[in-house]
């Protein structure tokens, strides 16, 4: 089985970072996301807009609430949950929403949607270090890769 989703999108609220007893950060917030697409019928073009609830857990939520605000651009990478619920009438509800792996920043510095990567990116897993050896001119340099590393 695969649950990946991955999602480029503007903040539609301010970060909401909340604490667990035993200290895990959480912070909780809105993406829009949106795709253009051609009406057959009437060969307009039309908008579709999605709105989405996101979570992210840990180092990184403290990171996405120290830096991120409403209408910032970022990229997601992370799973599809189902959250499920009794309301106060005491009906069921459930919604779909994302929790993120790992978040990009995607406006630059000067704030111009320019569409630079710049930011902090979530880490996902180690990556391996490179060793530092001298190089001569036609070597390729050795990286120094565990087992344990690789992902498949």
């Amino acid at each position: 089985m695969y649950n990946k989703v991955i999602l480029v999108g503007n903040l539609t609220r301010d970060v909401e970072l909340k604490y667990t007893p035993s200290g895990t950060a959480i912070a909780k917030f809105g993406l829009a996301t949106n795709r253009t697409y051609k009406d057959t019928m009437s060969g307009e073009n039309k908008q579709e807009v999605m709105f989405i609830d996101i979570t992210v857990f840990g180092r990184s939520a403290e990171v996405v609430n120290q830096y991120l605000s409403k209408g910032k651009k970022v990229l997601i990478e992370g799973r599809l949950v189902l959250d499920q619920w009794v309301d106060a009438t005491g009906q069921k509800r459930s919604k779909h929403s994302i929790v993120a792996e790992k978040v990009q920043f995607m406006d630059n510095k000067n704030q111009n949607s320019g569409g630079e990567f710049s930011g902090y990116e979530a880490p996902s897993a180690p990556k391996p270090q490179m060793q530092q050896q001298p190089q001569k001119s036609n070597e390729i340099p050795s990286i120094d890769i565990d087992e344990d590393d690789i992902p498949f």
